[in-house]
């Protein structure tokens, strides 16, 4: 899926096969940087993938999965499903540092505060170490889940690595020893189904039956997407989940602060389809002056943004909702605290909100927005292209099978041949004492 960010002054999106960087203050030449034409990986590269340290026979289509700014801005990072890990310096100008392979399929990236580690997740569940200050240096594992790895954040102070796997679990860690973990927050999860009624409870006579009547109404876990530690809170956390909920930790003792569903703060749905859509949370981004957060919800037109609230008992207060012409595709706040939204928008796909007089309002005649959009254009097709995908997230929801009303469907079966068979008997019974 295409996405955004910034790098100091230059305004970053991965579409495909390719990452772009265009300045937003001065009329630099862009810089693009193509996987599809990058080193190969060498034929004598082990890969333990496969279990037996050949090489791998699994090829990829070269499409950017994840990159990564450092906190001072100067260096980015990408990976992509050919399993290269490429490492970039863009200050004075572009230069690829590096380019490693990795195991398996990176999902997220991220660099340490001190900017000596690029940390990577991948699909199996496990974390590993990079070096950037020997770009050759191959990974280091660090850590892993039972469980594919979505996001991953750390602590201001490099002391702790969070990760949040499909399972429902964010850990914290400790990053210089991950095997000491210092906490979980769990509870990304809804009930599903609905309670039996108490005619059918009395009707279980066996405890087996019971078991299965009320197994229609069970806690189901749901991924967690997003993660977020904002700059000014060190000890928060905030995670978004596929069960279309935003959470607010204290990580270190994984005690949950708040919790808002987003699909109730939306306004009301105009189709049936809209309705049944999984809001999913996919980005919460947070401006640099750590005011506002803004969260986005996959295939869903509407940015929520909450404050800061310093004098209340609550931590964060829902703020307002922008309602954007175009469903979002990712979003980034600016470093002057401005939110830059991709959309899926041909004519615009590029638009810029202020927060201004308590709203946030579109600042389409920006000089910025103008010279990065002329630059973004020819790169339309190419993310047009990569728009013609499934979900994101769909195949991360878990199916659940419901066999309850088969088995009360089943059961009434049962209980009407057995009324059946119990009637024709009392009736031949009758006639016999009739004749004797």
């Amino acid at each position: 899926m295409p996405a955004v960010g910034f790098c100091g002054e230059w305004f970053i999106f991965t579409c495909d096969k390719k990452l772009v960087a265009i300045h937003t203050k001065q009329a630099r030449e862009s810089f693009v940087f193509d996987c599809s034409t990058a080193e190969k990986k060498p034929n004598n590269t082990k890969d333990v993938s496969n279990g037996d340290g050949g090489a791998s026979e699994e090829t990829g289509s070269d499409k950017v999965l994840a990159f990564a700014v450092s906190p001072s801005g100067n260096l980015v990072a990408l990976t992509d499903d050919s399993k290269r890990l490429v490492l970039f310096h863009c200050e004075p100008s572009w230069q690829c540092i590096s380019i490693r392979w990795v195991v398996r399929r990176c999902t997220s990236l991220m660099f340490n505060q001190a900017e000596d580690q690029l940390l990577a997740t991948d699909k199996s569940g496990d974390v590993y170490s990079f070096s950037v200050g020997e770009p050759q240096r191959e990974g280091e594992l660090k850590m892993g889940h039972l469980s594919m790895l979505l996001a991953m954040s750390m602590s201001p102070d490099d002391k702790f690595i969070i990760t949040a796997d499909r399972d429902e679990k964010i850990r914290v860690s400790h990053l210089r020893s991950p095997y000491n973990i210092q906490s979980f927050c769990l509870g990304h999860q809804h009930w599903e189904g609905e309670a039996p009624g108490l005619e059918v409870l009395m009707g279980c006579s066996r405890e087996a039956d019971l078991r299965v009547a009320v197994s229609g109404c069970r806690r189901s876990q749901k991924f967690v997407s997003a993660l977020l530690v904002p700059p000014g809170h060190p000890h928060w956390l905030l995670s978004g989940s596929g069960d279309g909920t935003m959470k607010l930790w204290d990580y270190e003792s994984g005690r949950k602060l708040q919790s808002w569903d987003l699909k109730e703060h939306e306004e009301t749905s105009s189709s049936e389809a809209d309705k049944q859509k999984k809001p999913t949370v996919c980005r919460i981004s947070c401006s640099p002056d750590a005011r506002h957060v803004a969260v986005q919800c996959e295939r869903a037109s509407t940015v929520h943004f909450f404050t800061v609230d310093q004098d209340g008992e609550e931590k964060l207060v829902p703020h307002r909702r922008l309602s954007l012409p175009h469903c979002p595709l990712d979003m980034t706040f600016d470093p002057e605290g401005q939110l830059w939204v991709l959309m899926d928008s041909g004519d615009a796909p590029l638009q810029i909100y202020t927060h201004r007089r308590d709203s946030w309002e579109s600042d389409a005649e920006s000089p910025e927005l103008i010279r990065v959009t002329e630059a973004f254009k020819p790169h339309w097709e190419t993310l047009e292209a990569s728009l013609r995908t499934d979900s994101r997230f769909e195949h991360l929801y878990k199916v659940n099978f419901d066999n309850v009303a088969a088995y009360l469907q089943k059961k009434q079966q049962r209980l009407e041949e057995q009324l059946k068979r119990g009637g024709g008997t009392q009736k031949a019974n009758s006639n016999k004492k009739a004749r004797t």
